[in-house]
């Protein structure tokens, strides 16, 4: 799941009341913010895209706790923007990152933060400017997000006070009624993920396709939206595969080499092999889990690649092919284990959202190499925060046991 960044700042055309120049704000957050905070792999959510009115409400005091990093632009010190700033330093010492057009003073009581300046020409950002902020806000994010330093004026004075932490139930129910009034995107993909999160598929799916109604031909909005329709086997499993199927063909699994897509193609081949026996499917799925593993070394596309080798071993009647299936099996999984060994070595690993699915997988191609896989199994079941996850990982482990008893 993506970390989110909340903004804050004025909308539109506002006037410096010292200066009297004008900027228009949305070209500073269209140009510069909003591409940085994507870029750097968050969510970017701006204050007017969730509000029912210019009124500070429960969702903003929700969003300026939760969000892992808000950046505040107080250009033309819009009094709005300096009161949701006061907020988020008040219950957050670190986080925050406070933008300002390079004209003009800074407020004595901001005068001691560190302040991220751009050049604005009223109407437009200039495109070297924007380019050029682009890459230095993005530094700035990727510092501030993996080493938390205290920046809120109120906890550097007093050390002592506790940050108050929002409660899941009170953000969950937050994040709920923002998605009931269907006021932006962002809620309904939160609470998509949630309804993920507790195996509530079929309402997922629901919510992924209203995702689409809103940004339509989003790459990962169509892959949740598929994922959820298969997992769901509603109105029946082998529909819902189906189903799932014509969502997914509409990024053209056949040209592409997106490792997501080509892994949920392959997992509803995989299914509606272990359904229908039909060898067609389990050829399709193998193809497009080499592709994925092969182009990109993915691990997830690689496991489950290696997984559908040794059912097509298990099928096959000439014995120089079933040699070859196994083979390549064993090799493919000992590959996956140099590549994520590789993983593990990375300085950034901590800060990776695929951590559960790293472990997972490196703790079931041990388990089939016969090698002592307990400690990373035990990691993966630390890591989980969906019990579907949990009964993924105990299926591919269920099946590569049955696999080890025919050859007995």
């Amino acid at each position: 799941m993506k970390k989110l960044c909340f903004v804050i700042m004025g909308y539109g055309k506002k006037t410096d009341i010292y200066s009297g120049e004008t900027y228009d704000l949305d070209k500073t957050y269209l140009n510069i913010i909003k591409p940085a905070v994507e870029e750097s792999g968050l969510e970017c959510v701006r204050g007017d895209e969730i509000q029912e009115s210019g009124i500070i409400d429960k969702s903003m005091y929700a969003l300026l706790l939760h969000a892992d990093l808000v950046i505040a632009d107080i250009t033309t010190f819009n009094p709005n923007a300096i009161y949701e700033l006061g907020v988020r330093h008040a219950v957050r010492p670190y986080s925050t990152i406070i933008l300002k057009e390079k004209n003009d003073s800074i407020p004595f009581d901001l005068s001691h933060n560190k302040i991220f300046h751009y050049e604005h020409m009223g109407n437009d950002i200039g495109a070297t400017e924007a380019k050029r902020c682009i890459k230095e806000l993005k530094l700035l994010i990727s510092n501030v997000t993996a080493k938390p330093e205290t920046d809120s004026p109120f906890f550097q004075y007093i050390p002592s006070i506790k940050p108050y932490v929002l409660s899941e139930e009170e953000y969950s129910s937050v994040i709920k009624e923002l998605a009931n009034k269907e006021k932006h995107v962002f809620a309904i993909v939160e609470q998509a993920k949630k309804e993920m999160n507790s195996s509530n598929f079929i309402e997922a799916k629901k919510l992924w396709a209203k995702s689409l109604q809103k940004v339509e031909n989003e790459p990962y909005f169509i892959q949740q939206y598929a994922l959820s329709t298969y997992k769901s086997k509603d109105p029946s499993e082998r529909t819902a595969l189906h189903d799932a199927l014509n969502i997914i063909n509409k990024l053209d699994p056949n040209n592409t080499n997106d490792p997501e897509t080509l892994g949920i193609t392959g997992a509803i081949y995989k299914r509606l092999w272990l359904l229908d026996k039909d060898i067609e499917y389990l050829n399709r799925a193998i193809e497009f889990y080499r592709k994925g593993f092969q182009i990109n070394n993915d691990y997830y596309t690689g496991e489950n690649y290696a997984l559908c080798l040794d059912f097509m071993a298990n099928e096959e009647t000439n014995n120089e092919e079933r040699i070859y299936y196994k083979i390549e099996a064993k090799r493919t999984r000992e590959k996956i284990i140099e590549i994520i060994n590789e993983i593990f070595e990375q300085d950034n690993f901590e800060q990776r959202n695929d951590i559960k699915w790293i472990y997972a997988t490196y703790s079931i191609c041990l388990f089939a190499l016969d090698k002592k896989y307990e400690e990373y199994e035990k990691k993966f079941y630390t890591t989980i925060t969906a019990e579907w996850e949990k009964e993924t990982y105990e299926q591919s482990k269920k099946q590569i046991i049955n696999l080890k008893k025919q050859e007995e």
